[in-house]
């Protein structure tokens, strides 16, 4: 029995002993447990308080209207002051708490402005920390990030959070989201992180991740900064490298500087130095690059600037973003070409600086040294773009040899007008002897204008005119104006002035040096899509049999190519002229000659009468790149009918309209016949019809292994009068 009593004993010393142990580790457990200040999954925002129109009645619950997609929140709900945009303004503001943990852990994104945009920590009615979104500039991502604040010296203090959104221009609102207190410090959030470099080679890889968090990256080059950009740097495993050309700084010492990494970040330690672009085995020759259509090695493309004929050379300036696939950090990128067609890309040379990132505008050969920046008998070339930053201004850049550029010292060349004034577009005017620049200009209210300016040494500019727009006040002429001139119907007596803006909309009429008055306004450009920002050549010389300049334009084709390391591309380089119609010229589009030298073989079709039915005259052409001339008189056909590689081509003869991949234009008939002329690349066709009154670019990622083509006719029969298929080679192989 005194065995059995002792055994009880025991065992109830080790049930109270357990029960003890469990019960301590249990308050140890609950004293490191997360709380939750805030999750937001609910229909309202509980017992927080909301104030002004930013917040609404409760979280969002994903992207709102007109904002950018919006990810990186936890669960379904989020904070999101774009509740009726960025205008809106207000302030969240929780209940009080007891801070109980060393940290507060919350996710937050959008607008950066630590004053008006902010997530703030209160404690006993001071505020003792803010955090606010990275994005400062047009572009950026509304993706939420991690960020914490260690507050482990108010433990036991009363506290409250503060939402506030008292910004109301571009990015003027915030994200948050789950908002928790925790003694398990988060990641080290370190401030401007540093590498140093001795520039031994071309370039600095970066490594970029599609989407991550951006980082503001600063170049300094023996202790002065050079250039900022902010770039979404991969943390670990980078979707692709982006080059840096430091070559300009060849033996000297370079830094690299981030405003903030995680303390596991392998950005920095990761950037490789080399004379080669990283990765390039392939390059040009990718899977969705466009083989005829110029794009840049990496980064992404928007607005071609700059076009101009200098030393013997085509000269393509773009808009790039060298550190990103998506828009943003605005430089610009420099191509040059002999014949349009096959492009070298020279790095980018007009990098963001003081005045802001380098937006669009132009370049000029000053033959007459005008602007005093010429020497030895050379003329120089005038780069004329928009610095984007507070306030935006108009500036220039000069250049001697087509290859090194100087800003101006006494920039800016034109102040701001109103915040809205960008994209400038320079010709000389030779019956009044004077540079004239039409700019566009947005006023309050929405307001499209185009102020024409003149200037006699391109560096002092005055205001001579103001184009309203359409007359019955509808949008017209928004953004990245040009002008110039064109013969009608080839006849050098009869010419008008035509004025384009960016969605490719043009207007007709006179212009006597100061003032553009328009005789038809609103008139159609292209008729596709992914068409934008066109600009045209200038000082392109005369050809062999011409007393004119061709007028020759490049639109910014929007190209997206989702997986590779550059996204967008150029159209074809494009001939302009004017034809008569029934509604008087109209503007017309056609595929330069050069275009001709890609040809590599030719498949030439007798004329033929096609009915339905009839065996495909093209089904022994097999061809990734292809170039399709037609001409036919439609008989009773009710369709025409292409397919390019599954991009379908239709004409629709009853009602003298063209579908490309479904989208339709008018085409029509001329003299009782039809002209079409397609170009397929791996990224999109361009299409040609009416004798090039109808121009319908169209974006399309094709698939590698179709190279199939068709042609027929429904409902009736064609006649074909000429038929001509041509495969073409990559451009990027050297002519």
């Amino acid at each position: 029995m005194n065995f059995i009593k002792r055994m009880n004993s025991l065992a109830n010393l080790a049930l109270t002993l357990a029960w003890t142990i469990g019960t301590a580790g249990s308050t140890l457990l609950a004293q490191d447990a997360e709380i939750v200040i805030a999750d937001f999954e609910g229909s309202s925002y509980l017992d927080w308080k909301a104030n002004g129109q930013a917040f609404g009645d409760g979280p969002a619950k994903g992207t709102l209207p007109n904002q950018m997609a919006v990810e990186g929140f936890s669960g379904k709900g989020f904070v999101n002051s774009f509740v009726g945009g960025d205008k809106s303004m207000g302030t969240l503001v929780s209940s009080d708490f007891s801070i109980q943990r060393n940290y507060i852990s919350f996710l937050i994104g959008g607008g950066k402005d630590e004053e008006k945009l902010a997530l703030q920590l209160w404690v006993e009615g001071k505020l003792v920390r803010k955090a606010t979104g990275p994005n400062s500039s047009p572009g950026g991502s509304e993706k939420l990030a991690p960020e914490f604040w260690d507050v482990a010296e108010f433990i036991g203090k009363k506290a409250s959070i503060r939402i506030v959104d008292q910004a109301a221009g571009s990015w003027g609102h915030l994200n948050v989201d789950h908002i928790v207190q925790t003694n398990s410090k988060p990641l080290q959030t370190q401030h401007d992180v540093e590498r140093k470099f001795v520039v031994d080679a071309r370039y600095l890889h970066l490594p970029i991740k599609n989407g991550g968090p951006k980082r503001m990256v600063t170049l300094l080059v023996e202790g002065k900064p050079i250039v900022r950009n902010e770039i979404e740097l991969a943390d670990d495993q980078a979707d692709w490298w982006a080059p840096m050309d430091v070559s300009a700084w060849m033996g000297k010492t370079a830094v690299l500087r981030v405003d903030k990494l995680p303390s596991n970040s392998t950005a920095l330690t990761s950037i490789e130095a080399s004379n080669a672009i990283k990765n390039s085995e392939n390059l040009y020759s990718e899977t969705q690059r466009g083989q005829f259509h110029f794009s840049p090695m990496r980064g992404w493309n928007n607005d071609p600037n700059g076009m101009v004929y200098y030393n013997g050379e085509y000269h393509l300036f773009f808009q790039h973003n060298p550190y990103g696939w998506s828009w943003g950090n605005m430089h610009w990128g420099h191509a040059v070409s002999k014949d349009m067609v096959h492009w070298e890309e020279l790095g980018d040379k007009l990098l963001p600086d003081e005045q802001g990132p380098m937006f669009s505008g132009c370049a000029v050969v000053d033959w007459k040294n005008s602007s005093g920046f010429g020497k030895d008998g050379k003329p120089p070339l005038i780069l004329l773009y928009t610095a984007a930053g507070n306030p935006t201004v108009q500036s220039l850049a000069w250049s001697t040899d087509g290859r090194s550029f100087t800003k101006y010292s006494g920039n800016p060349i034109i102040p701001q007008i109103t915040a809205g004034n960008r994209d400038p577009k320079v010709i000389w005017h030779a019956p009044t002897k004077q540079w004239v620049m039409v700019l566009y200009v947005e006023k309050p209210a929405g307001r499209h204008t185009v102020h024409i300016l003149t200037s006699t040494d391109l560096k002092q500019w005055k205001v001579a005119s103001v184009v309203e727009g359409d007359p019955m006040g509808r949008p017209f002429l928004f953004e990245c104006p040009d002008m110039f001139e064109l013969p009608v119907d080839g006849n050098g007596r009869d010419k008008r002035w035509v004025l384009t803006a960016a969605n490719s909309e043009y207007a007709l009429g006179s212009f006597d040096g100061k003032k553009f008055v328009p005789e038809q306004t609103r008139l159609a450009g292209h008729r596709g899509r992914g068409f934008y920002a066109a600009q045209t050549f200038s000082d392109i010389p005369p050809t062999v049999g011409r007393t004119d300049d061709r007028r020759i334009q490049i639109g910014w084709f929007q190209t997206e190519t989702r997986g590779m390391p550059f996204n967008q591309s150029m159209t074809l380089p494009l001939e302009l002229g004017l034809i008569t119609t029934e509604d008087g010229p109209r503007m017309t589009f056609q595929p330069v000659k050069e275009l001709q030298s890609l040809r590599t073989r030719t498949h030439n079709f007798n004329a033929m009468d096609l009915s339905p039915g009839a065996p495909n005259p093209l089904d022994k052409v097999k061809a990734e790149l292809v170039e399709v001339r037609v001409e036919f008189e439609p008989g009773t056909a009710h369709e025409i009918v292409f397919n390019i590689r599954d991009v379908m081509v239709i004409y629709y003869p009853a009602k003298q309209e063209i579908s490309v991949a479904g989208h339709t234009a008018p085409a029509p008939l001329r003299d009782g016949k039809q002209s079409i002329i397609i170009y397929c690349d791996r990224i999109g066709t361009e299409v040609f019809a009416s004798d090039g009154l109808t121009y319908v670019p169209t974006p399309y990622n094709t698939k590698a292994d179709n190279k199939n083509l068709y042609f027929e006719t429904r409902g009736g029969t064609a006649k074909v009068l000429s038929l001509e298929v041509h495969e073409l080679k990559s451009a990027w192989n050297k002519p």
